[in-house]
């Protein structure tokens, strides 16, 4: 969308002010003030289609209706000049409003290319040494990342590894935090740490994909262990629902975390990444053992494994790289991630939703946001019509696009009812009728066809009479996958009301379930 220039406008506006500078007369009749009236009608609603094209950002608008909007209030306010009893002070509020609501010139536009991630004027200015040393990556008085970070080789070999062949990672990395960002940040800025550290660290862990695990058992954004995150209030949350999978929740638990470790390691960062990562018990025993010295020092890097080895410089790496991305000709993928919330006006399951809203906007589509954003549904399960999702201000406008209705609706529900064993024909044994085979069945070629024996028909399969949990399914999309009744399923395996609490890898009997 163009920039919109109000600016200019306003100072249109002020100059006919200026020019009608007398106090505004009364309406001298009906018909004077009910032209007056129109008029504020006409600004109200152009101010309106203004606002909305501004939320929308539909790639069917690109600027026209914002453009059409302000051509229609600068037509507006020349008829206010000139028509007796229009307020034209009260015309200006609304450009003063609207100059006040909408950025200029990229300032304060989550989608400018200009904006950096976070404000950089808070950080400390100066060049970057080329020291070997480790970096002293929190300010003395506030926790908090500084330019000054000391390189040494191993920062230096991460850098160069997520420009090359992990740049698409860091790409990824980035897009996917950008979503969540407004979930995550704040609670590291609660407990005073820096911003560019949750980015590194989430963009080594998982590339911000909140479903992902790995074989030790660790989940979530952050990648939380079960028993690391029982400490700091992650875990199954009553309803089955496993909370290191929600991005808040594990970024305040990875804050709590962190502080913790620094508190033990002289603010040591790389020590506290180190415990993160290799354990916190073995980070405390190499710090008391070794007389707190840095994580750089031979002796205490070797007491790490190798994945804490190349851990450790990834995560400072990816941070330095948020922090001052123009330095290394980074463009940051362009992401509009201002929340929204969409309320389901059919069912609807997370793939469904995924075609229909195609990819403006987004090279690779919005699974991965949505699926991020609301963790707790698995992208096949069919949300009832009412359930609330989280989304942005792009996606709750191609969801009411074209999601609600229309072609894209209909061709989007078709792919996902497709099935693989539909298209599989299945026909009875083949008869043969021709010579050679009456003559191998010991018949002449004149005699009477016998009559094909009937084929029996294939016994019909049982149905499943137990259903095993996954990761993230609910108790209600096992009653719509089963077409279950609720309240036999439940008392079938003694849930209780209301929650109903399950957990993954828990065996349900399908108890009054039809198929």
């Amino acid at each position: 969308m163009p920039v919109r220039p109000l600016p200019a406008l306003a100072a249109f506006a002020i100059v006919l002010l200026a020019a009608t500078s007398a106090p505004v007369a009364q309406a001298q009749s009906k018909r004077d003030l009910a032209a007056a009236v129109t008029l504020q009608q006409r600004m109200d609603a152009a101010e309106k289609r203004y606002r909305d094209a501004l939320l929308a950002e539909d790639e069917e608008t690109d600027g026209a209706i914002p453009a059409a909007a302000l051509t229609e209030m600068q037509a507006v306010v020349a008829a206010c000049a000139k028509q007796k009893g229009c307020e034209l002070p009260k015309m200006l509020a609304t450009y003063e409003r609207l100059l006040k609501a909408t950025p200029q010139d990229g300032d304060g536009d989550p989608d400018s290319e200009d904006e950096d991630p976070i404000d950089e004027g808070d950080l400390a200015t100066g060049n970057v040494p080329g020291s070997a040393d480790a970096a002293a990556l929190l300010s003395d008085e506030g926790q908090r990342f500084v330019r000054m970070v000391q390189f040494n080789p191993a920062v230096q070999a991460g850098i160069r590894r997520w420009l090359t062949d992990m740049r698409p990672s860091l790409m990824d990395s980035y897009e996917n935090y950008r979503y969540m960002q407004h979930l995550m940040s704040p609670a590291f800025k609660r407990h005073g740490l820096p911003e560019a550290l949750l980015f590194g660290i989430m963009a080594k862990e998982s590339n911000g994909k909140v479903h992902v695990g790995s074989r030790a058992g660790a989940v979530g954004p952050l990648q939380f262990m079960p028993a690391t995150g029982r400490r700091f209030g992650l875990g199954n949350d009553g309803t089955g629902f496993d909370t290191r999978y929600d991005a808040a929740a594990s970024a305040d638990a990875a804050a709590q975390y962190l502080v913790e470790r620094m508190a033990q390691l002289n603010n040591s960062i790389e020590l506290s990444l180190a415990g993160y990562n290799g354990g916190e018990g073995r980070a405390l025993r190499v710090y008391r053992d070794t007389g707190g010295r840095s994580f750089w020092d031979v002796g205490v890097y070797n007491q790490f494994p190798a994945e804490t080895k190349d851990y450790v410089p990834m995560v400072v790496a990816a941070a330095w790289l948020f922090l001052h991305p123009k330095e290394y000709g980074i463009r940051w993928p362009k992401v509009n991630s201002r929340p929204a919330m969409v309320r389901l006006q059919q069912p609807a399951s997370i793939y469904e939703l995924t075609i229909c809203l195609g990819n403006y906007g987004s090279r690779d589509g919005y699974m991965r946001a949505l699926r991020n954003l609301n963790p707790r549904w698995s992208a096949d399960s069919t949300m009832p019509a009412g359930t609330t999702l989280n989304a942005t201000t792009r996606i709750a406008s191609l969801y009411n696009r074209y999601c609600t209705r229309g072609q894209r609706l209909q061709l989007a529900e078709e792919l996902v009812a497709s099935n693989v064993q539909s298209a599989l024909v299945r026909i009875g044994p083949m008869t043969s009728t021709g010579d050679e085979s009456m003559a191998a069945a010991g018949t002449s070629a004149d005699a009477p066809a016998q009559a094909a024996a009937p084929v029996k028909p294939k016994p019909q399969l049982a149905k499943p009479r137990t259903h095993t949990v996954k990761r993230g399914e609910t108790l209600s999309a096992i009653v719509r996958k089963f077409d279950c009744d609720l309240g036999d399923l439940a008392r079938a395996n003694k849930l209780k009301a209301p929650k109903y609490a399950i957990k993954p890898g828990q065996s349900l009997t399908l108890q009054g379930c039809k198929g």
